[in-house]
């Protein structure tokens, strides 16, 4: 009976967050109701693999796409690993979509002597982990022989967090933060991490290199001022890491970023389309592609 319990109880907390699942396990086991939490800042991010579904097939030398999502796991299973890293404590996995990862920072309460973080801190941590699941990704392709991109959206805001279902209940975030972060990865560009004027406002200050991106069109909100995240420097304005060629890739190289130049922020008034680096004249812009519609 003990290990049942012991179980049980390792099954909740690789469902829930931690102190989610400690509600649930001092709660009343008759008292269904609704778990909720509201958050004023709380740093949200989409990281996605567009070009998966053009790498996933049913074949039977793939044992109808059964490698394919093998393989897909593998990639998920080494996000999930990167963010056991203590480092990365308090950032939350949400769930993934497809080929898609979700996590948030700022979910988790503060209690006792710990002190309570920044937004600014938390979104730090989060820009970090975003960079480092590039590495992860140059890695996997390196050793597959793939050439797979993330696009990674992140935006910050207020959401309410809760746990809807009796049966195989499921953790999850709800709010404008929530859809415009969401967009901020479908209206963005293969290889780069776009974010919000808002999250570069509080970033702006830390040790990130970020390049203007201009307006973006954004299904339901129209246009959004955005700027690209190019990665840490070292506090004096030279890059430690970036997102750009120099990184390790796959044998197949890039596709796709091959020869591209940092866009510039356009004049006001222009805007961009989704998925689509601005244009000035006289600057040479290589084909990306596009992000598909939000």
């Amino acid at each position: 009976m003990e290990k049942v319990k012991l179980d049980n109880r390792r099954i909740l907390f690789n469902l829930l967050p931690a102190h989610v699942a400690q509600h649930f396990l001092m709660s009343n086991p008759r008292n269904m109701d609704l778990y909720y939490q509201t958050y004023s800042q709380v740093g949200v991010m989409f990281a996605s693999i567009p070009n998966f579904n053009d790498f996933y097939i049913e074949l039977d030398g793939n044992n109808m796409g059964v490698e394919c999502l093998r393989l897909l796991n593998e990639i998920i299973a080494d996000f999930d690993e990167l963010m056991e890293k203590d480092f990365y404590k308090d950032i939350e996995k949400i769930k993934t979509i497809g080929s898609t990862y979700m996590a948030a920072v700022g979910l988790a309460p503060t209690s006792g002597t710990k002190a309570k973080k920044s937004i600014s801190s938390h979104l730090s941590t989060l820009a970090d982990f975003a960079i480092e699941m590039f590495d992860v990704l140059d890695e996997i392709n390196y050793q597959s022989y793939n050439d797979f991109v993330l696009r990674v959206g992140i935006n910050v805001g207020p959401v309410v967090a809760g746990v809807i279902g009796a049966r195989r209940p499921q953790y999850d975030i709800w709010g404008n933060t929530v859809n415009v972060a969401s967009r901020m990865d479908s209206t963005g560009v293969q290889g780069r991490i776009q974010v919000t004027e808002e999250v570069h406002r509080l970033l702006r200050r830390c040790p990130y290199h970020f390049v203007c991106r201009g307006k973006v069109s954004v299904k339901g909100k129209g246009e959004m001022l955005t700027y690209f995240l190019e990665g840490r420097t070292d506090g004096n304005g030279s890059q430690i890491r970036s997102l750009g060629l120099d990184r390790k890739m796959g044998p197949y190289g890039r596709a796709g970023l091959q020869g591209r130049r940092p866009p510039v922020c356009p004049m006001p008034g222009v805007s961009v389309r989704a998925g689509l680096p601005p244009h000035s004249p006289g600057q040479y812009l290589s084909s990306a592609a596009a992000g598909k519609e939000a």
